[in-house]
């Protein structure tokens, strides 16, 4: 069985990993000179960096599969700490090394910066979320939700709305209730403690999985195409998919949804986007920040990332007042509000303006299936679960793999 995937991110190398396992021949059509689409290693100024700094959670369970299907050992590459939340001065969350729900438990106990009858108030919330299976009005921004649920205190300021932008890349104004719910049902709502935990990478992201995919699927037989942009997929014929001249049993179009809507356009419905800035500061090389995942008090910085080695990533994401910053206001605004007594030795901003869809209430969103029989899609947008994240790349890869493969595919949880 031959099979053609267009797009050489984390959807479309899960897709050809899972191919090739099945016994497919793949061939993967990537338009740049490297793989990891929008979560891939740069080159900038002899440094070897990310595109944008992303941030893995314990309940990312098909991320940590592939990679480990490709060789990519997640405990080596991956520092894993329980969730905690510090906005130092302000408000702490932590989360213990105890079963779930109990972690969830004692941490919203113990955290400090908001008044017990929040705190009491949060958690009867969460029981009655469990309660009802995490389902919410489809209709309703988290704004409106949060409403709803009387969530007003400093708990929804310096958790809910944080988590939430983090997340689902858009503000809570904005943002789908029922993503991040369900959002929250795979990860302080799971009764894995695991699920809770974050995965900060300790290399580039180009090392965490692209590269030893690429390896991988070298090894075993796969032709990967770099460079090679496809323009047109011809479906007219029945029994298959013909790319550039070359006939396919089936295809993947597993590219970013903009690039889909014009290869489907009778599937694909046209997007709205929100950006992501990630801002690379580097300190001296002995410079910590008090916790790996540090939240900034803004009202420009949202969350900054000790990288190690000194350099810090600060991530700024959906619309907001820092787009009007250029570079280098942003970059000193950003360094004011980490407040670090010491001045930094380089920087580079890296902005993405198309970073992710804008996961709005009620958003239409393809799944995996066209028109035709033997064309699927895959990507972030085509997971109607989660907002767009690696997880629900990866997932929707493996999900067109199968069905390629004449496979029904269920993720574990």
């Amino acid at each position: 069985m031959k099979v053609a995937i267009v797009g050489g991110g984390w959807a479309g190398l899960a897709a050809a990993v899972d191919l090739v396992t099945g016994g497919a021949t793949v061939t993967l059509f990537e338009a740049g000179r490297t793989l990891g689409g929008r979560a891939r290693a740069v080159d900038v100024d002899q440094r070897r960096l990310d595109n944008g700094q992303h941030i893995l959670l314990g309940a990312y369970s098909e991320t940590l599969a592939i990679m480990r299907a490709v060789g990519a050992d997640p405990e080596r590459l991956l520092f894993r700490q329980p969730l905690t939340v510090n906005l130092p001065g302000r408000f702490t969350l932590a989360l213990p090394h105890w079963p779930a729900p109990l972690n969830l438990g004692w941490g919203l106990l113990t955290a400090k910066g908001t008044h017990w009858r929040d705190k009491l108030r949060t958690a009867l919330w969460m029981l009655a979320l469990r309660a009802r299976k995490f389902r919410v009005p489809d209709d309703s921004s988290v704004a409106e939700w949060l409403d709803a649920a009387n969530q007003h205190g400093a708990l929804r300021k310096y958790l809910w709305e944080p988590l939430c932008l983090a997340a689902l890349n858009c503000p809570a104004e904005r943002a789908s209730a029922q993503i991040f719910a369900n959002v929250l049902r795979d990860s302080l709502g799971s009764p894995k403690r695991a699920a809770t935990d974050l995965l900060l990478p300790k290399t580039n992201l180009g090392a965490l999985f692209s590269e030893p995919a690429k390896n991988w699927l070298a090894h075993h037989g796969a032709e990967l195409r770099l460079g090679q942009r496809i323009a047109q997929i011809d479906r007219s014929h029945a029994s298959g998919i013909v790319i550039d001249g070359m006939h396919f049993d089936a295809a993947i179009v597993a590219t970013a949804p903009q690039h889909a809507a014009t290869l489907c356009p009778d599937t694909v419905p046209p997007f709205d986007f929100e950006p992501i800035a990630t801002v690379y500061l580097q300190y001296s090389p002995a410079t910590r920040l008090p916790t790996p995942l540090l939240q900034q008090p803004g009202p420009y910085g949202q969350w900054a990332v000790d990288r190690g080695d000194g350099l810090i990533a600060c991530v700024l994401s959906g619309h907001g007042a820092w787009e009007t910053l250029d570079d280098t206001a942003l970059s000193a605004r950003l360094q004011q509000e980490l407040q670090i007594a010491e001045p930094v030795t380089w920087t580079k901003t890296i902005r993405e303006k198309r970073a992710t869809f804008a996961c709005r209430p009620k958003l239409p969103r393809p799944g995996w299936q066209t028109a035709h029989p033997r064309l699927f899609l895959a990507g972030d947008y085509t997971w109607a679960d989660y907002p767009a994240t690696l997880e629900g790349a990866v997932r929707s890869g493996r999900r067109a793999a199968h069905a390629a493969l004449g496979k029904s595919y269920a993720p574990k949880r």
